[in-house]
């Protein structure tokens, strides 16, 4: 797949990398992976899906319970069983 170069698109897609923590590269993927799910091919589909996707990721809220960086911290957190684990040399 050629890379497109369209100053628009690819704005978007760094806006949505910036907001979701991710490379503007994974932030394409991700816009690829959708459009062609959907079966679209335009560059004006792409860009409509990476906008979508950008109002999606902003309408999450960045602190509190259900905030991205909540998430992480829960999935960081050592279970009871695994606490005290520890690998030899």
């Amino acid at each position: 797949m050629a890379a497109i170069e369209d100053h628009g698109y690819m704005k978007v897609c760094a806006e949505l990398a910036s907001c979701l923590s991710i490379s503007i590269a994974a932030a394409r993927r991700k816009v690829e992976r959708i459009a062609s799910k959907n079966g679209d091919r335009g560059l004006v589909a792409r860009i409509k899906i990476a906008e979508t996707l950008l109002q999606d990721a902003r309408s999450v809220p960045r602190t509190g319970a259900g905030s991205i960086t909540a998430e992480l911290d829960q999935l960081l957190e050592a279970l009871d069983h695994e606490k005290n684990f520890m690998l030899e040399d």
